[in-house]
């Protein structure tokens, strides 16, 4: 780090030694050298929980590694010769794939920690700005220039320093530094959409969403820190390629994940890995059990950003409002786990999906990185003479008509019922998401073919929200305005319909 010739001591985080962060691979021309890697490691006797001999076939490599790799995922370490311990030094190359160098050491000008968690000459103005943590649309992007592109780092530094959790679950100021600049770090920066940028922003948007009114004195610490951690490691990790491009592509992640969810697993496994990395375990002084709960819970949460939970949360968010209104109870009470982490699971959804209820300024500036990374995945799925995704096609695709139908058909249901809940705290949120859906509408270029009554029809519907609309118009609505998620064939052909999806616990 530039110290800017500094004659001030030095203090050194030591983060960790440089490794392999060993997952798997979300970039589809490294499989030659995955499968070199798997030679090397085969016949120089490094081996896995459960493998039979140094000798095994790369093949058997692989699947031992993915059975590693969905232990970690489903709530475990894994085990060294059936013991249940963790060898650290091999901790990070269980799973294989991601190839990423990490910085050696963080250091820090000067004898105390940076005020907001980075070094950085904008201090004061960045300070300025941090002043808003707790109001809903920060300029993120200019937290993002002023802590020298470590918006994730300063976001959460400052949000845990706020609620007070360093002090309440004793972790160390140095620890949780070295573990959120490891974090960040595995964020892509090459990535135009999915980054440590929209990171932050969920972070901070789920910590305004947990200062609802309505929601005070409801979770517990350990409820809060899980949120927030999970808001914080929900895309880590992330490729810029949806979860059907990596399964239409048979990515070694969708086989290891058996297509579902497989992002979402990704970015769980790499997260709870760099926690156990040398000075990066910023849970050490909890409990057992809290590590369990908090892990549960987190899991929980990331999984259900997948889109292809949308339905389902949403129907169980409304039954939730349902039962508020017919109890005549303006306070929620959530009694058990299923109601309490559908909530929590329904609030980092909606600040996952929080862009266009920000300051239209911002909202615009979020979509131009998001259609960049479809396009770019677009580009990457003509070359390969894939079947170009919805809305992937820079040649053609029409920008305000997708955010549109983005907002009628996911984002207004979504927040609509979540200001339901809260009532009336997410009011203004809600207004201002009709207000910028009502701008991209006015911008919808104006086709030659377009009639008068055409324009007037159009012109009736806004202001029309789809929170009535049949789930399966709402899902092929979906895959037109290209937000990319799909529905399992169950049964009927619905899944997570809002008959079936009341009342199951979250899986895991």
């Amino acid at each position: 780090m530039d110290l800017r010739g500094s004659t001030l001591p030095i203090i050194i985080i030591k983060c960790h030694q440089q490794q392999d962060l060993d997952i798997p691979s979300l970039r589809v021309d490294d499989s030659a050298d995955r499968v070199r890697k798997h030679k090397e490691r085969t016949t120089s006797g490094a081996s896995l929980a459960g493998t039979a001999s140094q000798q095994q076939s790369a093949h058997t490599s692989v699947a031992a590694q993915a059975a590693a790799a969905a232990a970690i995922t489903q709530g475990g370490s894994p085990a060294a010769g059936g013991s249940g311990s963790v060898h650290k030094d091999v901790s990070m190359s269980l799973i294989q794939g991601v190839k990423k160098t990490l910085l050696h050491t963080n250091s820090f000008s000067g004898e105390r920690l940076p005020k907001y968690g980075v070094e950085t000459t904008h201090e004061e103005e960045l300070g300025k700005i941090l002043e808003d943590i707790d109001k809903w649309g920060i300029n993120i992007f200019k937290i993002s220039e002023l802590s020298n592109r470590k918006p994730l780092t300063t976001i959460s530094y400052t949000i845990f320093m706020e609620r007070d959790l360093m002090k309440t679950f004793k972790i160390p100021p140095k620890t949780f530094i070295t573990f959120m600049m490891t974090l960040e770090n595995h964020y892509l920066k090459d990535v135009p959409y999915h980054n440590s940028l929209h990171a932050a922003d969920v972070a901070q948007s789920t910590h305004v969403l947990l200062n609802s009114p309505a929601l005070e004195s409801v979770f517990t610490n350990l409820e809060i820190l899980a949120a927030i951690f999970a808001a914080a490691i929900h895309d880590v990790d992330h490729p810029g390629l949806t979860n059907q491009y990596l399964i239409n592509s048979s990515s070694e992640l969708a086989l290891m994940y058996n297509d579902e969810s497989v992002l979402e697993n990704h970015h769980l496994a790499v997260a709870f890995k760099l926690l156990q990395n040398e000075d990066c375990d910023i849970f050490a002084n909890l409990s057992k059990k809290q590590r369990q709960t908090l892990r549960k819970m987190v899991i929980d949460m990331v999984l259900a950003t997948d889109m292809s939970k949308h339905m389902s949360l949403l129907a169980d968010l409304k039954t939730m409002v349902e039962t508020k209104k017919v109890a005549g109870s303006g306070v929620l009470l959530l009694d058990n786990y299923t109601d309490r982490i559908q909530v929590l699971q329904n609030m980092v959804h909606c600040a996952d999906l929080s862009n266009p209820t920000k300051p239209l300024e911002l909202y615009r500036d979020w979509v131009s990185s998001i259609m960049e990374e479809f396009f770019q995945q677009g580009d990457r799925e003509r070359d390969q003479g894939m079947d170009i995704s919805p809305m992937c096609d820079r040649l053609s695709a029409t920008i305000e008509k997708s955010q549109v139908g983005f907002i009628d058909y996911i984002v207004h249901p979504l927040w609509e019922t979540w200001a339901d809940l809260v009532h009336p705290d997410a009011q203004d949120i809600l207004d201002t998401l009709e207000e910028n859906r009502d701008w991209y509408q006015r911008m919808i270029p104006i086709s030659p073919s377009s009639s008068s009554n055409d324009l007037k029809e159009e012109e009736n519907h806004q202001g029309e929200y789809s929170q009535d609309v049949p789930e399966e118009e709402l899902c092929a609505a979906a895959d037109r305005i290209q937000i990319q998620f799909t529905l399992d064939d169950e049964g009927n052909g619905r899944r997570g319909a809002p008959e079936d999806a009341q009342g199951e616990d979250p899986t895991m």
